[in-house]
């Protein structure tokens, strides 16, 4: 058993070690820490989704705290942009299965003619106008082209 100035110094020892990996971990997620620019924005997205593959489902993981700090980063980076803030209140004030279409059309380009799972161009634009709904059958037909889960929909 280690006398007490014996354990004193491992203790010290273990937090300056502790305090150097901070001081290392804080230069190297400094950019992530406090998001100023779209470029870290974009790396913290893809920093958060390379760490939540690799994260345990467990709070023991280290990792998981990591990605709690860069996400709340992100989070306050979105809240800031305006044109995030703008999408996001959008995005929040439209009914799920419109926002979902929307979503698909923006990120594959698509236009109005570009949805036959919908039916004709009028049809996907009263969709989108939330003057008809989607039914059953543009919702499997929707999910199996874009490889989603029809649960997104809902």
């Amino acid at each position: 058993m280690p006398e007490p100035r014996e354990k004193q110094e491992v203790n010290d020892l273990s937090a300056m070690s502790l305090k150097k990996a901070c001081h290392r971990f804080a230069e190297a997620a400094g950019p992530y820490l406090h998001l100023t620019d779209e470029r870290h924005y974009e790396e913290a997205l893809e920093l958060v989704e390379a760490l939540m593959q690799e994260a345990r489902d467990s709070a023991n993981d280290p990792l998981n705290a990591i990605i709690e700090i860069i996400a709340r980063a992100i989070d306050d980076y979105e809240r800031r942009d305006d044109g995030l803030a703008e999408f996001e209140r959008q995005a929040s004030s439209c009914p799920s299965d419109i926002a979902v279409v929307r979503l698909i059309m923006n990120q594959h380009g698509l236009g109005v003619a570009d949805l036959p799972e919908i039916g004709s161009k009028s049809m996907v634009s009263r969709v989108l106008s939330g003057q008809r709904d989607l039914g059953k059958r543009h919702i499997k037909a929707l999910a199996e082209r874009f490889g989603i889960d029809p649960a997104l929909f809902f």
